[in-house]
């Protein structure tokens, strides 16, 4: 059966399809067989930051309504044969997304695939509600900012008492928490909150912390997920938070500011 993992947040922009397409990549390329879905219904970015956007024919309430099969509509990476996208629809209203019709899908998945990555709208409207109700593990993402970080705590709240583990009275849901766009100078004038300031008012498991970088950009417009931009912090950053998934123990970068050389000291560079 497959680990079913949401990426969610309780705020838009944070980066969460950014993840969502890092995360599934990383564990394909590790040698999981990995699905990544879209429950954004209405916008779809996922297929446009994985580069298939051109290749969308079905998409997750086709299969849901019985237009198309599953097959059908996953579209397979063409950089890892372990990875599959499950689109969503752009012309349905959000409603399409019912809890059976969910369930039916993620349990067919579920019998040939080792994960599975819900990449969740912001919020708690009803397509991130979807997305959360059969989560086994989810990951909070969150910017070093305190709106955000307060709109995190209260998805922590419904995490822990509207997925279908808090209605069975199962083993609650793994929560983890990645913080993105971190930049160590502005913590260090006082401009955004510390690693430390965000675990102390969420005390989750810190996954990872990826820093404010222009290559997350470049690889969402050309199609790419940033992980495999092994040259850039975000790219590493995201690879860390793979193995640190995985079980690895890694230690976390990107937290200090950058020592200027000697040469860029003396040059005032």
């Amino acid at each position: 059966m497959a680990r079913i993992i949401v990426i969610t947040s309780g705020k838009g922009g944070v980066g969460k399809t950014t993840t969502s397409a890092a995360l599934a990549m990383g564990l394909a390329q590790k040698g999981n067989r990995t699905a990544v879905v879209d429950f954004d219904v209405g916008l779809r970015n996922l297929d446009l930051i994985m580069g298939c956007e051109r290749r969308v024919v079905y998409d997750f309430v086709n299969v849901i309504n019985g237009e198309a099969s599953l097959n059908q509509a996953l579209i397979r990476d063409k950089r890892c044969d372990s990875l599959f996208v499950l689109p969503a629809s752009q012309t349905r209203d959000k409603e399409a997304l019912t809890k059976e019709g969910v369930g039916k899908v993620l349990e067919e998945l579920s019998q040939t695939f080792d994960y599975i990555v819900c990449d969740s709208p912001a919020g708690i409207e009803h397509g991130a509600t979807m997305a959360m109700y059969y989560a086994d593990d989810a990951l909070v993402v969150t910017n070093p900012e305190v709106s955000s970080v307060r709109d995190s705590d209260r998805m922590l709240g419904i995490l822990a008492s509207k997925s279908r583990r808090a209605e069975t009275n199962a083993e609650p849901i793994c929560e983890y928490l990645l913080l993105t766009r971190y930049a160590p100078e502005r913590v260090a004038s006082g401009e955004m909150l510390s690693v430390d300031d965000v675990q102390e008012i969420l005390s989750l498991n810190l996954l990872g912390v990826v820093p404010e970088s222009k290559s997350v950009l470049s690889a969402s417009n050309a199609g790419v997920p940033v992980i495999l931009d092994i040259d850039s912090d975000a790219g590493q950053a995201y690879g860390d938070m793979v193995a640190r998934y995985l079980g690895e123990q890694l230690p976390h970068r990107f937290l200090e500011v950058p020592k200027k050389s000697f040469f860029s000291r003396l040059f005032r560079g």
